[in-house]
């Protein structure tokens, strides 16, 4: 089946751009991890809607704008969540935190994503699920109520949320802890756990990406006018940064992704990815419209433990869409 599927050729896909052609007993674990996720799609799906499914169709070829993430209108908080401020360098840092664990958990949201708008399911969840862990979740400096200063997307703005996110969990006495990022937060997790690898115990990903390609820098570029958004996908974002702000705030992010194509070769954070001590779980829509799929096999390639699974018909908010089973998959692996 797969030998008549050219030009879509899924395991010569995998190869070409995870290096394993040089298969090391490693590298072989990670590809035959990646081959049976895919197998289960194959059967599920076929082959035609697999090839579309993981993004071997051009991006720039569809005429609509690329659905972004639904995020949660209801930011109503839950009874039993904290929600206050620190001091964290120039920012009052925003954070939500639910349980009372021995153990540390950081939620860290999307492009000007917040605790609420892009966790609300997790802080509700979670604590039952890891009750020996104390959940946080915050508003990066510049975002939601980390404001003011607005964020400024330099170079290094990853590194400086990186940084950020440290300081607030030493705030809170935890010198180890584990990470749950999304999109931009996956970012900053990845840079996190690269930079101080004995500092990260746990590391679940999806959404992120460690560079960018080119058509990543399109699809940023195609994305930056909210007007053409559906108000589905809008409102969220006008409610905390109001009508006039968001366009003005998500433009300047959009630059800041393109200034890092042009000025680092899109290279985000490709080089601490070796460093990666702790086991990570990398999870994946198979429709995300926002990142191409090289970006998953690139991590599995390259950090030294990992995990994958695969939401068949998932796009780029899978722990939004499916919760439940998001948070009882991450879950079980944090408490491995």
């Amino acid at each position: 089946m797969l030998a008549r599927a050219k030009p879509y050729n899924f395991l010569y896909f995998i190869i070409c751009c995870s290096g394993f052609e040089d298969c090391n007993q490693n590298n072989s674990r990670k590809f035959l991890q990646i081959y049976f996720e895919m197998r289960l799609l194959l059967l599920r799906r076929g082959i035609e809607q697999l090839a579309g499914s993981v993004g071997f169709q051009p991006y720039l070829r569809q005429k609509s704008i690329p659905s972004m993430s639904i995020r949660q209108l209801n930011t109503k908080s839950v009874a039993y969540a904290m929600e206050k401020q620190l001091q964290i360098g120039a920012h009052q840092i925003n954070f939500v935190k639910v349980g009372n664990g021995e153990k540390g958990l950081i939620l860290l949201p999307g492009a000007l994503g917040t605790a609420w708008t892009d966790f609300k399911p997790q802080i509700e969840q979670l604590p039952s699920l890891l009750p020996s862990h104390t959940v946080i979740a915050w508003d990066p400096p510049g975002y939601g109520k980390s404001r003011p200063p607005e964020k400024q997307f330099g170079l290094d703005f990853y590194e400086q949320d990186a940084d950020s996110a440290f300081h607030l969990m030493e705030k809170f006495g935890f010198e180890k802890f584990s990470i749950l990022g999304w999109s931009d937060g996956g970012i900053t997790g990845l840079i996190m756990a690269g930079r101080k690898p004995t500092q990260v115990e746990k590391l679940v990903v999806w959404g992120a990406n460690a560079y960018i390609t080119q058509k990543e820098a399109d699809i940023y570029q195609s994305i930056r006018d909210v007007s053409k958004w559906s108000s589905r996908m809008r409102e969220p974002m006008e409610a905390i940064y109001g009508k006039a702000d968001f366009p003005r705030i998500w433009s300047a992010w959009v630059d800041g992704m393109l200034q890092i194509y042009r000025k680092k070769n899109g290279d985000i954070c490709k080089d601490v990815l070796e460093n990666i001590r702790a086991p990570t779980f990398v999870l994946h829509g198979a429709l995300d419209p926002m990142i191409v799929p090289e970006h998953v096999p690139h991590l599995l390639n390259t950090i030294p433990t990992t995990e994958l699974h695969v939401f068949p018909d998932g796009k780029h908010n899978i722990h939004l869409k499916y919760s439940k089973e998001f948070n009882k998959l991450v879950s079980g692996f944090i408490n491995l």
